[in-house]
Parts: structure tokens; C-alpha cells; sequence
């Protein structure tokens, strides 16, 4: 996986523009409304992102058409998901563990029956 994905992503408008393109390709244009940026700004930013692999970009006529490219998007899930199958591990083992203690605590008496004499 490309460390470079989270350095562009770490910048919040960067991470806007990504989540924009999830809707589908978009002119700098687009993007800049969208976001209330300007356009200068806002190809800064798509560089950057072009940089790190995470959008393409085609000419069309005098307008530059972004969209999001899925291969970063699917590394960076599978890396991920080695941290997902740990958490559902932990998290497994902690409901049979609190499985267990409510079944310990369900054949406990109450307190204080054994103190009550009948």
C-alpha cells in the first residue's frame, strides 16, 4: 500500500474532494463550487491527490475531469481489514466472556436469601 494515500487524505479538503468523487467524475470547477473553494486551490489539491494515486484526470476540451481511482481505495481496505478481523476477534471473545459471567451470576442466589432463616 502507498503510505502516500494517508498524507493526501489527512487534509480535510482533500478528504471532501474524495468523498465528492464517490458521486462520480467532476471538472475542477465542479469540485471548487462543491466545496466553496477556489479553483487555484482546488487543483493544488487534486494534484496532490493525482500524486498519490487516489484520482485520474482527462482532458475534455479546456475542462479537466477528475474521478477516483478504486485500486488505493481497495489496498488501503484491505489493510485495514487485518485490523477489522482483530477488533471482531476481541470482540468475540468478549461477548463469551460476558456470556459466561451472566451465566455464572443466573445460578448465584440472590444475596441475602441464605441470610433469611424460614
Amino acid at each position: 500500500m502507498n503510505i502516500s494515500v494517508f498524507g493526501a487524505l489527512a487534509e480535510t479538503n482533500r478528504l471532501d474532494m474524495v468523498e465528492l468523487l464517490l458521486k462520480g467524475p467532476m471538472s475542477v470547477n465542479e469540485i471548487a463550487d462543491r466545496l466553496h473553494l477556489n479553483q487555484p486551490q482546488t487543483s493544488k489539491h487534486l494534484k496532490v491527490l493525482s500524486d498519490a494515486g487516489l484520482v485520474e484526470v482527462h482532458k475534455v476540451a479546456n475542462r479537466r475531469i477528475y474521478k477516483l481511482r478504486p485500486r488505493p481505495l481497495a489496498e488501503m481496505d484491505e489493510w485495514l481489514g487485518a485490523f477489522r478481523r482483530l477488533w471482531e476477534e476481541r470482540f468475540d471473545r468478549l461477548d463469551d466472556y460476558l456470556s459466561e459471567l451472566q451465566g455464572l451470576s443466573a445460578q448465584e442466589p440472590p444475596k441475602g436469601d441464605a441470610d433469611r432463616t424460614p
